[in-house]
């Protein structure tokens, strides 16, 4: 083996891989002194010596020179004098000797495994140094091509050819790809088994919706707008609660864009993905009836402490609460993060909701614009929030705000 070129290229591969300086003085000294202890069994009395600029390689042996009868001859830190005095006529009793060592004074065989030992290093370090990268990325969107298509998984490669999985269970049901296609997806998982990092991507996450939403909208990339919870049936529906920090932004109209430009991308990229954008409240009640829409609640039951709801809704608006499969209800629950039960309302009990433009006798029309631009366009839509909340969240002076308020009751009283 080439000393000289072993070091020579180990650093190369160090540079390419942005390992410091020490850390690669610090494998190749371990490997060495691994040499060492296979040949003599004992390192502490050696000194290596590494230039990895240029390949060099020094090895010195340190032994305290003893009379020859002495008892700790045989100790590996020690050298008989007649040995010594063939290294130098003039040692003595007491003084040190420094040998160096030549690396083929190790033997054929050491050399060998010392190679194999390098490489492994090599191995490990190139695994731990995948781990840690893709580590750091967990949560972000990569794009990567797919190389080979199995059963239970896609197999792809990065830029750097780093091969990463696709579980089936990750893929939205219509997603269909062949060798050299290009796969958008979020670094979902990273594990280290049996030695090996396991890179896992996932499209179907929250999460991916999430950052194709930064990608898309400017205003939640730039944390204007705060997406507060996603819930998904991959490749069917969605809903994502969304906040505005800025009166003068509508959360939901940035996020859809004009004519639907912005969610229209997601849609495509999610193989249509149905997604319902809901103006996020702290008003519960309201809450859960934008994350039953597009169905109208006649009235509702919460209980906080067991974590339900009971909604009552007129007969024919039940199958829109419900939606195709249970999807609209299953997702409304896990958006509220409390089970959602559906039941029709007694005709009895009924009591129309209103719409907010029949009362423009009585209500200026810009005073109705400006609840319809917060998502309010009926009169219990309204009445379901309190003052202090109509009051910030729109333009609208308090003397108002209580007026309509008054306006609306008394029509419900009547």
């Amino acid at each position: 083996m080439n000393t000289r070129e072993l070091i020579e290229s180990f650093a190369e591969f160090a540079r390419l891989k942005n390992i410091d300086r020490p850390q690669m003085i610090r494998i190749l000294e371990d490997v060495f002194r691994t040499m060492i202890r296979k040949r003599y069994g004992q390192d502490d009395n050696f000194d290596i010596i590494i230039n990895v600029d240029n390949g060099d390689l020094e090895i010195w042996r340190f032994r305290q020179i003893v009379d020859d009868n002495s008892e700790d001859i045989w100790d590996h830190d020690k050298i008989p004098l007649t040995e010594a005095r063939k290294i130098e006529t003039d040692f003595e009793v007491g003084e040190e000797v420094a040998e160096a060592i030549q690396l083929e004074d190790f033997g054929r065989r050491i050399v060998q495994t010392a190679r194999q030992t390098l490489i492994q290093k090599v191995k490990d370090l190139e695994k731990d140094l995948l781990f840690q990268k893709y580590k750091e990325k967990v949560g972000e969107i990569i794009v990567a091509e797919v190389y080979q298509t199995l059963g239970r998984e896609i197999l792809l490669v990065d830029e750097e050819n780093n091969e990463l999985i696709l579980p089936k269970g990750e893929q939205i049901p219509k997603d269909r790809y062949r060798k050299g296609d290009f796969v958008k997806a979020i670094v979902h998982r990273v594990e280290m088994i049996n030695g090996t990092p396991k890179i896992i991507l996932s499209r179907t996450s929250p999460v991916f919706l999430e950052r194709l939403f930064e990608n898309e909208v400017p205003e939640v990339n730039d944390g204007l707008i705060a997406i507060k919870r996603v819930v998904r049936e991959p490749g069917e529906r969605a809903k994502v609660a969304v906040e505005s920090f800025d009166d003068r932004i509508d959360p939901v109209g940035a996020c859809v864009g004009m004519k639907g430009s912005r969610i229209h991308s997601i849609v495509r990229e999610l193989e249509n993905e149905n997604i319902d954008v809901i103006n996020y409240t702290d008003n519960l009640e309201l809450y859960i009836s934008r994350a039953l829409s597009p169905a109208k609640i006649t009235r509702m039951v919460v209980d906080e402490d067991d974590k339900h709801i009971s909604v009552y809704l007129r007969p024919d608006q039940v199958s829109l609460a419900i939606g195709k499969g249970g999807q609209n209800i299953k997702l409304a629950s896990k958006l509220i993060g409390m089970e959602i039960d559906v039941f029709r309302d007694n005709e009895e009990y009924q009591e129309e909701d209103i719409d907010l433009a029949e009362f423009d006798d009585e209500i200026e029309g810009w005073v109705i614009d400006e609840l319809r631009r917060i998502g309010l366009d009926t009169a219990k839509s309204v009445l379901a929030m309190s003052k202090e909340d109509l009051v910030r969240r729109t333009e609208l002076e308090e003397e108002t705000v209580e007026e309509v308020l008054q306006i609306l009751k008394q029509e419900f009283e009547s």
